[in-house]
């Protein structure tokens, strides 16, 4: 019977360490000499770097930003407006070096010491610091074209462009001035309605800013009123709708309550579209439609008309 030998050969401990510290890779796993790293499956996701294009969402385009802004922020594809800042509008509407603002440095105030998930006090400055305004509108004198005119602009950006005491103030207090200088009216609205947070002291400025609009009609001035995408509730309901000439930008949601509110109220299937300014116009509710890039010079036109009769009107065109 044959017997088997083992060799007695001593192992080289140093060079197997040696060998398997070259094998050894990252954390700690073996990877064999020469085999091939093997390239991911799935190709690598490219990023749209954020700030440079936008979605539009009726057509869902990429617009590029900047074109966007040289636009006004209408889609050159489908002609969607875009929400417009106060800053912008203004900018878009009067001439050059022209506005005056008025009241710049009101500012809201928590008298009721609202307490929520957040406080109203907290809103208010994370408002500010977003849309770099102090409250939801900006009120001035200005002129438009050829015409000294009172210029007010709601900025959706600011707590949804809400009223609340300091926005029924600056308002009446530019429907007052436009009144004592004789001066004609225009009103860019857009608005969430009435500020909850400050309670019964914003739905009081429904009634304020609709007697203030009383007294500059009973002096036979214009005041012309511009609804933008969305105008509804308690802005809708008081000043926006008592313009002696109402006009909206395409699309605009114009109206009181919502679709569901009213649906629910009323117990009656409403019209697709009730709500749109194509809707408004179509059953007699606003005068016009103008495209964004229009405005200017549709404003300038409707001045000229509605001020012609007008005993001071060379003092308008000075």
């Amino acid at each position: 019977m044959a017997t088997l030998r083992f060799s007695k050969k001593p192992v080289d401990l140093e060079a197997l360490e040696a060998a398997v510290a070259a094998a050894t890779v990252g954390n700690g796993k073996i990877r064999l000499p020469g085999k091939p790293k093997l390239a991911p499956g799935r190709p690598k996701k490219r990023e749209i770097p954020e700030g440079l294009w936008t979605k539009c969402p009726k057509c869902s385009m990429m617009v590029f930003d900047k074109e966007l802004d040289e636009n006004l922020k209408v889609c050159p594809h489908c002609q969607y407006h875009f929400p417009l800042g106060a800053r912008e509008r203004i900018h878009s509407l009067v001439e050059t070096c022209t506005f005056e603002e008025m009241d710049a440095d009101m500012t809201s105030v928590d008298v009721l010491n609202f307490t929520g998930a957040i406080s109203y006090t907290a809103k208010l400055e994370e408002n500010k610091k977003a849309t770099g305004h102090k409250e939801a509108v900006i009120t001035g004198i200005c002129k438009i074209g050829p015409f000294k005119v009172a210029l007010g602009v709601m900025d959706f950006g600011f707590l949804g462009g809400s009223m609340g005491s300091v926005v029924g103030e600056k308002i009446t207090r530019l429907i007052e001035r436009a009144t004592e200088k004789g001066l004609p009216l225009v009103i860019v609205s857009t608005s969430g309605g009435a500020r909850m947070y400050e309670g019964m002291f914003s739905l009081m400025q429904m009634a304020k800013t609709s007697a203030a609009l009383a007294y500059h009609a009973k002096e036979r001035l214009p005041y012309i009123s511009v609804l933008t995408h969305p105008t509804t509730a308690g802005v809708m309901a008081s000043y926006a709708s008592l313009g002696d000439l109402l006009i909206a930008e395409p699309g605009a949601m114009i109206g009181f309550a919502g679709p569901r509110v009213i649906k629910d109220t009323t117990q009656a299937e409403l019209p697709p579209g009730f709500q749109t300014a194509e809707f408004l116009l179509e059953h007699g509710l606003i005068d016009a439609i103008v495209h964004r890039k229009e405005l200017k010079q549709r404003l300038i036109y409707y001045l000229d008309f509605m001020t012609a009769g007008l005993e001071h009107r060379a003092a308008l065109v000075a």
